[in-house]
């Protein structure tokens, strides 16, 4: 069985390097056009099942990339909850204590205020895809950067989510046999 996940197109956090994910922002004309070329020069996995994390950004990532095919929403595929740091930037927050506090140590287990951390956003994305893995069939899922780094830490053991960065309209897809995961390439890979 392959699990491919697919980092949505490009968006304005993206630009201007905001910290954000609850925050359900759209993909930018030239992220589009981005994820069009990319289409036409790229063979993009196909799949018996399909998913997105059902927030804007990943539905217009999915229908430029695959169009209509039918698919699911899985909510717990979304990004994390940047809490009070949402549609921040660095430079916005680089002098705000919680922040720094936030950002130093264990930026896994760190919580944002009034937001999530990266292990709890890890772990409700696995919690979603193992109903998928155990199904056994091929499935292409659009979901979000942080989302699809920390899985791939957490099936393989090692690294960070940062050593699995995804640029926009790219991502990895993962064989498993016997429910276990055995390789990763990165995806999609040029006609």
């Amino acid at each position: 069985m392959k699990l491919t996940m697919i980092r949505h197109g490009k968006t304005e956090g993206n630009i201007k390097g905001l910290y954000y994910g609850k925050t359900d922002l759209p993909l930018l004309p030239e992220g589009m056009k981005a994820l069009e070329v990319l289409k036409q020069n790229c063979a993009y996995p196909q799949a018996k099942k399909y998913y997105t994390s059902g927030m804007l950004r990943t539905e217009q990532t999915f229908c430029i990339l695959y169009g209509d095919i039918p698919h699911e929403v899985l909510h717990d595929l979304r990004e994390i909850d940047c809490g009070d740091f949402e549609m921040r930037s660095y430079e916005q927050l680089k002098d705000d204590p919680a922040f720094q506090e936030w950002i130093t140590g264990d930026n896994e287990a760190n919580i944002c205020p009034n937001g999530e951390s990266g292990n709890a956003v890890t772990e409700r994305a696995l919690a979603a895809l193992e109903p998928i893995i155990a199904a056994g069939e091929d499935a292409v899922i659009i979901t979000h950067s942080g989302v699809i780094g920390g899985v791939l830490c957490r099936l393989f053991g090692k690294g960070t989510r940062y050593d699995y960065k995804a640029e926009p309209g790219f991502g990895f897809t993962v064989e498993f046999v016997d429910g276990k995961p055995v390789s990763i390439e990165k995806t999609p890979l040029p006609l």
